[in-house]
């Protein structure tokens, strides 16, 4: 299969040792909060854009949502399905062209699954405007993303590029078995008021925009001193929420 994207050979090495590193260590509270944050109900339809090996839709599935969580990464979507509990279902694709037309209820795109990944002019506005597509009017949504100021401020060990926002390291992975590979990782960054933009620019009306770090999901207001905003939205209701298919 054609590769796409730069961190399909990064999931192809970790393979399940993703799931060791202590950012994926805090799903239970995350979801406490995202469920929370969105009125999340059993039954209702949630899609999970960038979902890896699928932490967040099977925790949403086993509190009774109907979750589908897809990834650019095959090696990810293959873990995620072979760990799935009733009510989520997996498929490898591409968060820049979701196919998905008014499908669901709510929707999350965590941890930089997809959305900030996608580092080329336009990437990141192709996954919003897809996500909102594929929100049902007034369909809800949970999007992190990585802290601009917190990068300028605190991450020593990696490049930011102030012309584009984007954040760039050099580091260590490991396989399940512990094997090293020395790897790229390129970030995008954002202010709140960038998110706001961008987000409305797609048929979303945003809620809120919080301060959070991984596993300590909650409603602070943005600093430069947590890690990731966490973006509560809903897809506007009438005209304002159609989003033109390739925007």
């Amino acid at each position: 299969m054609s590769r796409d994207h730069w961190f399909e050979d990064l999931a192809d090495h970790m393979g399940r040792a993703y799931d060791r590193y202590a950012h994926t260590k805090g799903t239970m509270q995350e979801v406490d909060h995202i469920v929370g944050a969105l009125r999340l109900e059993p039954g209702e339809r949630v899609l999970d854009v960038g979902c890896g090996t699928g932490r967040h839709a099977h925790e949403l599935a086993r509190r009774g949502c109907v979750v589908h969580g897809v990834d650019i990464s095959e090696r990810f979507v293959a873990i995620a399905a072979e760990d799935a509990p009733p009510g989520a279902t997996f498929a490898r694709l591409d968060a820049r062209t979701l196919p998905f037309d008014a499908e669901f209820d709510a929707a999350v795109c965590l941890c930089q699954g997809a959305f900030g990944m996608m580092t080329a002019e336009g990437d990141d506005a192709a996954v919003v405007g897809g996500i909102s597509r594929a929100l049902r009017p007034g369909g809800r949504l949970a999007l992190s993303a990585f802290n601009a100021y917190f990068a300028v401020k605190h991450h020593d060990d990696a490049v930011f590029d102030a012309a584009t926002g984007v954040s760039h390291e050099r580091t260590t992975i490991r396989s399940e078995t512990g094997d090293p590979a020395v790897v790229d990782l390129w970030t995008g960054c954002y202010t709140p008021r960038e998110l706001s933009l961008l987000l409305t620019g797609h048929g979303l009306v945003v809620d809120s925009i919080s301060g959070v770090e991984p596993g300590v999901y909650g409603d602070g207001p943005p600093t430069t001193e947590t890690p990731e905003f966490l973006v509560i939205a809903r897809r506007a209701i009438g005209g304002q929420g159609v989003v033109p298919a390739g925007a």
